[in-house]
This record gives structure tokens, C-alpha cells and sequence, in this order.
């Protein structure tokens, strides 16, 4: 069975459409990577899968729950998390706090311990600090654990952002472009973390644009071209497919192949 679902779906942005008639399903435990060349719909697709834009047609279906036209927070509560193309950290707060700010949907403090300041309370942000703190150094993110979100290079803060995400314990991953801006070292840290995430057992969504990273952590691709579904199907049928050499080098090069 299928833990996402998407069914003939559309977003339209005036006149223009940005994914059409899109359908797919993703398996529990799978590496699910959307891959097209800029401006095939990757990241309006993914948008379309957390609750920030609302299909103009189609449904999406999480775990056999219809998610169609749901709030972002709704799709989070139903264990999906993501993190972004442009980082989306709080800069004000220290790397364990933007951390911890994940773990807020896990949290059970009722309004009375909080005011009241009791030790259920102290107790749970404790525990929230050290479950925060574990995951920072699971993403190698350990030299960080008493620095602002401010003074981290931006390699850290794409692993950062990787944390929170998986601070709310979610079903299902989706990052988008992980890699994108990163050296060759930061993008090695970023390949390891992605394996050691699949080797849990997590789903994860990828969006990206280095295909030496799909093509290694991946175990399935969905190809969009001009918001269509181009291929699908393991890396090395994608991979071998003279319609995605095309769409990313050209004809010539596709007719050689």
C-alpha cells in the first residue's frame, strides 16, 4: 500500500500550468526522488504535497487519507515534514532552539503547567533539549550544539534545517533541493546523511538537481517535464531513457545514446 498518493494532479497560476493531470504513489521506505529540468514543476509539486498551494485539480492522499485543499499544519500533523529550497531558520535563536521548535507538535504541556511553571513542565523541556540535541548530532551537527543558527556556515544550516524536520517525528520526509549551493565536502555530509536516514527505514521525498546524489541514495525517480510526468521507475531504467537524456542534453546527445 502506498503512504503518498497523488491522483491526477493540476496547479494552474493564471494561465499557466505548472503541473498537469500528475499522477504517482509512493511506497513506506522508499527514496522517491523528483528530478526535471528548471521549471518542470519539482518544486511546485512538492508545494502541492505539503499544503502550501491547493491543487486546482486532483487529489492527494496520505496513509489513505484525503489531504486535498488541507492547511500546512494539517499535513504536518499527519506526519509529513519538509524543509526548503531557501533556508527557513530562525536566526534570532541558537541551532538547538530551532531545533526544538519542531518537537512543538509533540508537545503535551497543558495551559496550566505552563503558566504555573511546574516541574512537569521543566521536566518536558528538558527532554525536549536532549531529544533535539541527539538529532543535531545524528545529522553531524555536534561542534553546533551551544552556537546561534547566525554564526553556522551554510552547509550546517542546511543539515539544520534536516533536524527540525525530523524533530517532529514524521512519516514521511521531503526536501528540497538538500544539496543546492553546497561544496563538494558539504555535499558528501548531505549524500551520508540521506543514506543513513534510508537505512532507518524513513520515506523520503527528494527534490534536487545533482544527479549524482539522485542516482546514488535513490530507489525510485519521477521525471517532470513541463509539470508532466516524462519517466518513472528505478534509477537505471530512468537513467537510460532517451526522453530524460533529451529533456537534460538535448537531441543530438539523446540520438547518440
Amino acid at each position: 500500500m502506498s503512504l503518498l498518493r497523488g491522483e491526477e494532479l493540476c496547479k494552474e497560476f493564471g494561465g499557466v500550468r505548472a503541473v498537469v493531470n500528475l499522477s504517482f504513489a509512493i511506497s513506506p521506505g522508499l527514496v522517491y526522488s523528483i528530478i526535471g529540468p528548471n521549471g518542470a514543476g519539482k518544486t511546485t509539486l512538492l508545494n502541492l504535497l505539503t499544503g502550501i498551494y491547493v491543487p486546482s485539480g486532483g487529489r492527494i492522499f496520505f496513509d489513505g487519507a484525503d489531504l486535498t485543499g488541507c492547511a500546512p499544519h494539517e499535513f504536518a500533523k499527519a506526519g509529513m515534514a519538509r524543509t526548503f529550497q531557501n533556508l527557513q531558520v530562525f536566526f534570532n535563536m541558537s541551532a538547538l532552539e530551532n531545533v526544538m521548535v519542531g518537537r512543538y507538535g509533540r508537545e503535551r504541556c497543558s495551559l496550566a503547567t505552563a503558566l504555573l511553571h511546574t516541574p512537569a513542565l521543566a521536566r518536558a523541556e528538558r527532554a525536549c533539549r536532549e531529544k533535539a540535541a541527539e538529532l543535531m548530532r545524528f545529522v553531524g551537527l555536534s561542534e553546533w550544539l551551544d552556537s546561534r543558527a547566525d554564526a553556522m556556515p551554510y552547509g550546517a544550516l542546511k543539515r539544520l534545517e534536516i533536524a527540525r524536520a525530523l524533530a517532529t517525528q514524521p512519516r514521511m520526509l521531503l526536501l528540497d533541493e538538500p544539496a543546492a549551493g553546497l561544496n563538494p565536502s558539504e555535499m558528501l555530509q548531505i549524500d551520508e546523511l540521506i543514506g543513513k536516514l534510508a537505512s532507518r527505514g524513513n520515506t523520503i521525498v527528494l527534490v534536487e538537481h545533482n544527479m549524482r546524489l539522485v542516482m546514488g541514495v535513490s530507489d525510485q525517480v519521477l521525471v517532470l517535464d513541463y509539470g508532466r510526468r516524462l519517466a518513472e521507475g528505478a534509477t537505471d531504467e530512468v537513467r537510460r531513457d532517451p526522453r530524460v537524456i533529451e529533456a537534460y542534453l538535448g537531441s543530438t546527445v539523446a540520438a547518440a545514446h
